[in-house]
């Protein structure tokens, strides 16, 4: 039975069994127990409508470890430069043959609008200040593979919650797995709204990092930072960078993550970056099994239930 059914727009909207699920798939991913042709003859065409790298690449290579074709289409020299609307541009891809659009788009809710006018599966690889579904996916990998569980850990992240859809995406899946989350920064960048069951808000580092098993960093965002919401990145640094000194505010054994690309010096120093507490670099390996997961559970478990469904009989009307 397919998880995700058509799309995977965000994990807001899943349950606890869901995501569960996922995380099997992606663990089943990483140990290469997937079929290699399980895509053959499929398409899966990337609409990347800002940079990246680590997920733009790990879905391509996601894809081709399954056998599917690959398209990546590029804004800067399609269409849309003529004035071809996002839909549209969705649109002629399905009608070109793929079969899932991964979409990154500076538009919070683009991947919700192209999923109501096309047929083929959506997947949101990011949008706006929304969601960023895969990353919170590869986070919560990360985090159960180190512990063993999710449940009764405190995630402590830390940074410029207002801006971050992966600060929102993990959040979110962290508390549905039983973990408690402590968003923490300064005041204008960690909005109170985002309190909830499992979800506290802070804005002192000391009290977030106090007990935490997981300490994520988010990557301040200078394009965004032209508002005034921090006095300046060197003032970020002095209370909030997670350094070497503060980790020792966790739990003994506590781990650092960040979802990437690091500004080192800023919001995270290079000792704690790269020493031997860091998940950074497991965390990009497990993004290539979670692209794979949603891939196989899109493509390979929907096609099985539409194959199976019984055939309305025809009926012939006409004249006898």
């Amino acid at each position: 039975m397919s998880v995700l059914g058509g799309h995977l727009l965000g994990l807001e909207p899943l349950g606890p069994w869901q995501i569960q699920a996922l995380l099997d798939l992606a663990e089943r991913a990483a140990r290469g127990e997937l079929e290699p042709d399980a895509l053959r003859g499929r398409v899966v065409a990337n609409l990347f409508f800002e940079p990246s790298t680590r997920t733009r690449l790990s879905f391509e290579l996601a894809a081709r470890r399954l056998g599917a074709e690959v398209v990546n289409f590029d804004p800067e020299r399609g269409s849309v430069q003529k004035g071809e609307s996002l839909v549209d541009t969705a649109l002629t891809l399905q009608a070109m043959g793929a079969d899932v659009l991964v979409l990154r788009h500076s538009s919070s809710g683009a991947p919700h609008l192209v999923a109501r006018h096309v047929q083929c599966s959506v997947v949101n690889a990011g949008d706006g200040m929304h969601e960023h579904p895969t990353q919170a996916l590869l986070d919560l990998l990360t985090v159960r593979q180190a512990f063993g569980r999710v449940a009764g850990l405190r995630v402590a992240i830390v940074g410029d919650v207002l801006h971050s859809r992966v600060a929102r995406s993990a959040a979110w899946g962290f508390s549905k797995l039983g973990a408690e989350v402590v968003l923490c920064g300064p005041p204008p960048l960690v909005p109170a709204d985002l309190a909830g069951p499992g979800i506290v808000v802070c804005h002192r580092l000391d009290e977030a990092l106090e007990g935490a098993d997981v300490v994520m960093a988010l990557r301040m965002q200078r394009e965004r930072q032209l508002g005034g919401f921090i006095p300046s990145l060197g003032e970020y640094h002095r209370l909030y960078a997670v350094t070497p000194e503060r980790l020792r505010l966790a739990r003994p054994g506590a781990l650092v993550m960040h979802p990437g690309p690091m500004n080192l010096g800023v919001e995270v120093t290079p000792e704690v970056a790269y020493g031997d507490r860091s998940l950074v670099l497991r965390q990009v390996t497990n993004g290539v099994a979670v692209r794979m997961a949603v891939l196989y559970d899109l493509l390979t478990r929907r096609q099985a239930e539409l194959d199976v469904r019984p055939v309305e009989p025809m009926v012939l009307v006409g004249r006898l």
